[in-house]
């Protein structure tokens, strides 16, 4: 599309507050830089940033919680080590020292730098005057006290260095686990995820100062950022309101998730609305070779609560379906109902295998192979609700045929499916990527991964913040597919479904594999036991208002 659509007067979800606001590392400096032009002293602000990093730490050493491994453990006993930047970073991780010391914990120093910044420097003046030991040498990586990162935090642009890559390296391999990060891990682009030179710092926990930097949550970041929390600095309403309308919001915001999805705008048919007015859904899915993407796709829309279920299966897998779904009606003519606006939503691609794939079908699925192949697309072209997108589907159409398309369009691709309809853009951070290729074609892209990005063509973006690791399997993304698309067509029948929607979708998947863990254990969190979740009802919706978060 040559022009993104008008930005609509929209109830911003979820709310655009310090817990779920994105920044890059250069905003966060800039809502710094004002409060200090408004009057505040930078050193008030480090101040408070210290002394709330030195509560969340000393409360680690009681807290037994097998997400951070038993990172707290003997602090009182074993002590910290502080590894002490030139800057403001180094300066928090000086007042955190100073609490530590104050509360009965052995602490000491150790900063490989000659120069810091004035404020720093007074900080370091002041823990020499108290007699916290300074290290003049190396420190021991293999020593077990807890080492506290404080020597770069936001903003890194250029590699640590060989000397402290190795070190950091030798820690991880003599005492992995024992190690903590002041608002970014050293070597960590905070922007990007990325790592700056062959090694980074590699925390267990990351506690992140203010808001969270989105290069912290992207999914190459993980393995070295770890737990990650942010530490609250009380930042004026009036400054977050000041971020653009683009600024990507978090999902699935530990502790706020569920509290999300309870308030999110979702399809709300009339107490009197019928089958046909709680949406109609057209699914055309599953081959000889993927029978159960079909289904999956189909058990995760009737979780979504959709009104009239309609499926273009080939004759393998439509022949045992009334005994799982009786409810699923077969679609004779998918092609027609396309075109004669009978439908609020349609959902091509899971399980249909690669193109051509179709052609080897029996006789008796000529309505499936049409749909499945070249036939569906010149009706979807002008298809007025909202068609889904997903798997092989992304594989039959092209970025070219986006642009052409009337109607509103949803695509969730992993990488792989990514990278062949936009391939001058694979490259860029998922959070970029998802919304320049949003804008270009006029769809909402929800691009998946362990952080999964949804970006809507006005410019507005969404991003998960946690997910259950064990939901990563063959089948999820079938049920997520036919969920959202489930959603797409009941909010179609009462009126129209916003991009938010998808978002929406995502943080209700990522929920409902939360609570399946809790229910069945890691394994137990298979696609069946994830639609299960999602269909069923919390306080009036599949919202899953009650999940814990570890």
């Amino acid at each position: 599309m040559a022009n993104p659509p008008p930005r609509p007067p929209i109830r911003p979800w979820p709310e655009r507050d310090a817990s779920h606001l994105l920044v890059s590392a250069e905003q966060m400096r800039a809502l710094e830089a004002e409060l200090f032009a408004s009057g505040l002293p930078v050193e008030a602000l480090m101040e408070k940033a210290g002394l709330a990093l030195a509560r969340r730490i000393l409360d680690l050493e009681p807290r037994q919680d097998a997400a951070l491994h038993g990172l707290g453990e003997g602090l009182r006993s074993r002590g910290a080590l502080v590894l002490v930047g030139p800057g403001h970073n180094g300066g928090d991780g000086l007042v955190v020292a100073r609490e530590l010391l104050l509360a009965g914990v052995p602490v000491r120093l150790w900063s490989p730098f000659e120069r810091r910044k004035p404020l720093t420097e007074r900080h370091w003046q002041h823990a020499r005057w108290l007699g916290i030991p300074l290290l003049d040498h190396r420190p021991d990586p293999a020593e077990p006290c807890l080492w506290i990162d404080a020597l770069f935090g936001n903003g890194q642009r250029r590699a640590p260095g060989d000397g402290l890559e190795a070190l950091l390296r030798e820690r991880q391999e003599w005492q992995p686990g024992r190690l903590l990060a002041i608002d970014g891990p050293t070597g960590l682009c905070s922007d990007t995820g990325r790592v700056l030179g062959r090694e980074a710092a590699r925390a267990t926990l990351t506690l992140c100062l203010g808001l969270i930097r989105q290069g912290l949550v992207q999914d190459c970041a993980l393995d070295w950022v770890g737990e990650l929390e942010r530490i609250d600095l009380g930042l004026p309403k009036p400054l977050l309101n000041a971020l653009p309308f683009e600024q990507p919001l978090g999902l699935a915001v530990p502790g706020l998730g569920p509290i999300d999805a309870e308030r999110a705008p979702r399809p709300a048919p009339a107490p009197a609305a019928g089958k046909y007015q709680r949406g109609r859904l057209l699914v055309i899915a599953g081959s000889p070779r993927y029978p159960g993407a079909a289904h999956l796709a189909l058990a995760g829309a009737s979780a979504s609560g959709c009104g009239s279920l309609r499926a273009a299966l080939p004759e393998a897998v439509a022949e045992g379906l009334w005994t799982v779904l009786p409810h699923v009606v077969p679609e004779p003519d998918p092609i027609g109902a396309a075109a004669d606006g009978r439908l609020d939503a349609v959902l091509v691609g899971p399980g249909l295998g690669p193109p051509g794939g179709a052609t080897g079908s029996a006789d008796g699925d000529k309505a499936w192979k049409a749909a499945a192949g070249e036939g569906i697309w010149n009706p979807l072209l002008g298809f007025a609700g909202t068609l889904v997108v997903d798997a092989d589907g992304l594989n039959r159409i092209s970025a070219a045929w986006l642009e052409r398309r009337a109607g509103p369009t949803w695509l969730t691709p992993h990488a792989a499916e990514f990278a062949r309809l936009f391939p001058d853009l694979a490259e860029l951070p998922p959070l970029e990527a998802a919304a320049r290729a949003s804008q270009r074609c006029g769809a909402t892209v929800l691009l998946k991964g362990a952080r999964t990005v949804v970006a809507a063509a006005d410019g507005r973006r969404w991003q998960l913040l946690q997910s259950c690791p064990a939901a990563a399997r063959a089948g999820l993304g079938d049920v997520l597919a036919g969920y959202a698309a489930g959603l797409a067509a009941m909010a179609n029948a009462c009126g129209g479904a916003e991009p938010s929607l998808l978002a929406l979708a995502a943080l209700d998947h990522a929920l409902a594999g939360v609570r399946a863990r809790e229910r069945h254990g890691g394994g137990g969190v298979t696609p069946q036991a994830v639609a299960g979740e999602l269909a069923e009802p919390v306080q009036g919706g599949p919202v899953g208002a009650r999940a814990r978060h570890s």
